[in-house]
C-alpha cells in the first residue's frame, strides 16, 4: 500500500507506538514532533494525523494552515480534550476528531474511512493467484469461479495485513500483534487455527497452499 501519511505528535511514547502501528499496517508514516514546517512536510501526503497539544503552534492553528494550503487532504485530529467546544473547534477544519486514549485499531479504521472518502484507496482489485481482493470493500473473489469468498473480520484482517507486506516473511509474533493488538504468547495456537480456516476458504487446495506459504521455523508469506 505505502500510502504516505504525515503524523504530528510531540509525545515520544505515544508517537512511537502509533507510528509503529501504522507502519505495521503498511503506511508510509512521516512523523514530526511540532507543527513547524507542517505545510511543507504535508506535501505529497494523502492524510494528516494531528495532535492538538503541541509545543509552539497548537494543533488548531497548524490544522487551519494545512487545510488552507491543501483543502483536499483529510485531517484527523487527536486530543485528550473531550469537551464539546474543543471538538467543535477542531471539526471546523478537520475531517475527524479522535479523543485519547484510543485503541490503535480504531485509529486505523478511521484513517481508512478518510482515505476512502478522499479517493486515496485504490478501487482496483489486487490480483493474487486465483483471487481478486477488493480491499476497499473488504471483499475477496475467486477468479476461477466468479464466486465471492466470505471471510470473517479476523480472517480478512490477517489476510489484508499479509497482503500489505507482500513477499515479506512475517513471523507469527508480527501477525498476531498487528491483528490482535496484544503480545504473542509462545505456544498459542490461535493464529495457526485462523490461518488453517483461512486457507480452507482461499486456497485451491488447502493441503498444498499456494497463496499463504509457510516458512518453516519463521512464519508465513504471501507471494503474488
Amino acid at each position: 500500500m505505502n500510502i504516505p501519511l504525515l503524523y504530528i505528535e510531540d509525545d515520544q511514547e505515544i508517537g512511537s507506538f502509533v507510528c509503529q502501528h501504522l507502519k505495521d499496517q503498511g503506511y508510509d508514516v512521516r512523523w514530526q514532533k511540532s507543527g513547524e514546517g507542517a505545510v511543507e512536510a504535508a506535501a505529497g501526503c494523502k492524510l494528516v494525523i494531528l495532535d492538538v497539544m503541541l509545543p509552539g503552534l497548537d494543533g488548531f492553528t497548524v490544522g487551519q494552515r494545512l487545510k488552507k494550503s491543501a483543502p483536499d487532504t483529510p485531517i484527523l485530529m487527536l486530543s485528550a480534550r473531550t469537551s464539546i467546544d474543543d471538538k467543535l473547534q477542531g471539526l471546523q477544519f478537520a475531517d475527524d476528531y479522535l479523543t485519547k486514549p484510543f485503541h490503535p485499531d480504531e485509529l486505523t479504521a478511521r484513517v481508512e474511512v478518510l482515505l476512502r472518502r478522499s479517493g486515496s484507496r485504490s478501487a482496483e482489485p489486487l490480483v493474487v493467484k486465483h483471487l481478486l481482493v477488493h480491499e476497499e470493500q473488504n471483499r475477496v473473489e475467486n477468479r476461477d469461479t466468479g464466486e465471492e469468498i466470505t471471510l470473517t473480520g479476523k480472517q480478512f484482517h490477517i489476510f489484508s495485513y499479509m497482503l500489505r507486506h507482500m513477499g515479506q516473511i512475517l513471523t507469527k509474533e508480527q501477525i498476531y500483534e498487528a491483528v490482535w493488538g496484544e503480545a504473542f504468547i509462545e505456544g498459542d495456537k490461535t493464529l495457526m487455527v485462523h490461518i488453517r480456516y483461512l486457507r480452507e476458504k482461499i486456497e485451491r487446495n488447502p493441503a498444498a497452499p499456494e497463496v499463504i506459504e509457510t516458512v518453516r521455523g519463521i512464519g508465513y508469506r504471501v507471494r503474488q
